[in-house]
Order: C-alpha cells, then sequence, then structure tokens
C-alpha cells in the first residue's frame, strides 16, 4: 500500500483555476524518475520512465493541454521520449529555471498562472513560486514541500506525473470522459 503523501505547504487552488492551466511542465530526474542517475560500463546513461507518467501525459494532450519538460540535466532518453510522447517544449542543461521560465512563457504565449509545475529540489524553487499549480513528489526537498500546492501520492518515477494529470483533467471536468473511453480518447 502507497504511504499518503505529505501535506503540502501552500492550500491547493480553487477548481478554476486548475481548469485555467493550460501548459504541464515537468522537472525530470526525481519527478518522472526516481532520481536516480544509471550508467553503463560503456558509458551511456539510462532512465526508467513509467508508462503511467506517459500515458497521462497523451491524456494531457489529447484534451487540449500542453506539456514541457524543464531539466537541469539532459539526455538522449530523456529527447527520445518527449518526441514519442509529443511533448511542447523540451529545455534540458537549464540551470537556471526561472530564466528557462520566462522564456517559455514568452515562446509559448502564457501568463503564469496558466501554468502547473512539478519539480523536487532546490533549482525548482523559482518555477514552483510563480505558477499557477506547484506540484511535487513526496520525496522532495523539504523546501520544496513548503512552497508546493500539491504532493503527488505516487512516489517519484512511478506514477507522480500522472497524479498532476489527473487532478487537473478532473478540474477541467473531463477525467470521466477519459475513463469511459478507457484511455483511448
Amino acid at each position: 500500500m502507497t504511504e499518503p503523501a505529505p501535506v503540502p505547504g501552500r492550500a491547493c487552488p480553487d477548481r478554476s483555476a486548475l481548469a485555467a492551466i493550460e501548459f504541464l511542465l515537468l522537472d525530470v530526474d526525481g519527478v518522472l524518475t526516481d532520481g536516480r542517475v544509471h550508467f553503463h560500463a560503456d558509458g551511456k546513461e539510462y532512465k526508467s520512465l513509467h508508462v503511467h507518467d506517459a500515458a497521462g501525459l497523451v491524456y494531457w494532450h489529447r484534451k487540449g493541454g500542453r506539456s514541457g519538460l524543464l531539466s537541469g540535466r539532459g539526455g538522449e532518453v530523456v529527447e527520445r521520449r518527449a518526441r514519442e510522447l509529443g511533448i511542447h517544449e523540451v529545455m534540458l542543461h537549464r540551470v537556471d529555471k526561472g530564466n528557462a521560465f520566462a522564456e517559455l512563457l514568452a515562446r509559448q504565449k502564457l501568463a503564469p498562472h496558466q501554468v502547473a509545475y512539478m519539480g523536487d529540489d532546490l533549482l525548482d524553487l523559482p518555477v514552483l513560486r510563480a505558477v499557477g499549480f506547484a506540484a511535487t513528489v513526496r520525496e522532495a526537498r523539504p523546501e520544496v514541500l513548503a512552497v508546493a500546492h500539491f504532493v503527488a501520492r505516487r512516489p517519484a518515477g512511478f506514477g507522480a506525473a500522472r497524479d498532476v494529470v489527473e487532478e487537473l483533467l478532473r478540474a477541467r471536468g473531463v477525467w470521466d470522459d477519459v475513463v469511459r473511453a478507457e484511455g483511448r480518447a
């Protein structure tokens, strides 16, 4: 049984604010992965990404949402998975996430309140403080938990991002449609 997530530091925005979210931005390591980085003897990097998170992103896109990845690291695996899932923005090797977020807002013609972000560590704080919906994982650093509106029930790398997608789609009133269609539409 999954243990309950910690209580987030800030109250969750109301349903109408969540329904207004147009863009879901995700950190990679520690959110879409469990935070561990594996290297093979040949020097190649390997990561595990959960299919529940991938399916959640597909549902989000089908219901009109846009998405992006924002990571201080990079890697072939991340770029490949982003292409496979139709991720709209991929910003890798970006240690200054606040600056990267400002660039994203300009490119996507968004206001900060229209963005949800999920991060787990100190580099994520500028974005988490700015967005309309700040989400994190239960393994996040205490400083991140203190600014989060929402803490995923599932652990990092094991469907945590899917928890955020479901929360957003419920706020839009379309999650039941996804379930009725058994994830196919």
